[in-house]
């Protein structure tokens, strides 16, 4: 069974930085196509970024020229630098495949975008 276990968020202020990281345990790793989500409260679940297996990579509108994804796959980490942080990017962040079937979702990292 996959764990992922995200890490990296926090509270920052509009404009400011962070880089989340998540961890998958188990085997092919670096075949996956993984993406980061978000879920803000009272909102559905949303693909932020994603990278393939060969780091093609593809954002949200929102996101794009702020945010960048990256991997490792000797680590079987995924990361998300986060810069231009605004208030509207405040939401538990997650790290997932993103063709089903997905694996069993991690804790999430909350990042906290305020003055």
């Amino acid at each position: 069974q996959v764990q992922l276990v995200e890490s990296g968020g926090g509270l920052v202020q509009p404009g400011g930085s962070l880089r989340l990281s998540c961890a998958a345990s188990g085997s092919m790793f670096d075949i996956r196509t993984m993406g980061w989500y978000r879920q803000a409260p009272g909102k559905q679940r949303e693909l932020v970024a994603r990278i393939s297996s060969y780091s093609s990579t593809d954002y949200l509108d929102s996101v794009k020229g702020r945010f960048t994804i990256s991997r490792d796959n000797a680590k079987n980490t995924v990361y998300l630098q986060m810069n231009s942080l605004k208030p509207e990017d405040t939401a538990v962040y997650y790290c997932n495949k993103v063709v089903a079937p997905i694996w069993p979702w991690g804790q999430g990292t909350q990042v906290t975008v305020s003055s």
